[in-house]
């Protein structure tokens, strides 16, 4: 049940699709991702953000600018993981609001 999640961050950290905290003396240090959770649930998520990636890298699709911008930064493995966890925010928002999915709701506010 997705309301026994207190936000979208718990929701994803519970797949595991978080950073491990190393954090000491007021170092910050962010690690792997923590594997926890339904394995299964988190390579669907991962697998589906790789090829939404594949796509866009092969200039067949645009999705989002955010998306474009960090893999300029960023590996493509590191960045799927990123997509794969804001699919699971979208979708525990999805799940314990009833609405249907809008593809132009997620770009309202965000920066361009």
């Amino acid at each position: 049940d997705p309301r026994g999640f207190r936000s979208a961050r718990h929701f994803a950290a519970w797949i595991g699709l978080t950073p491990k905290d190393h954090s000491s003396g007021g170092k910050n240090r962010l690690g792997t991702i923590t594997k926890a959770g339904d394995e299964t649930l988190r390579s669907i998520l991962v697998v589906g953000a790789t090829a939404v990636i594949s796509q866009m890298r092969r200039g067949r699709k645009r999705y989002w600018p955010w998306l474009e911008r960090l893999l300029e930064r960023k590996p493509p493995k590191l960045v799927a993981i990123a997509l794969a966890n804001k699919l699971a925010r979208i979708a525990w928002k999805l799940m314990t609001s009833g609405q249907g999915y809008q593809p132009g709701y997620a770009l309202v506010g965000a920066r361009q």
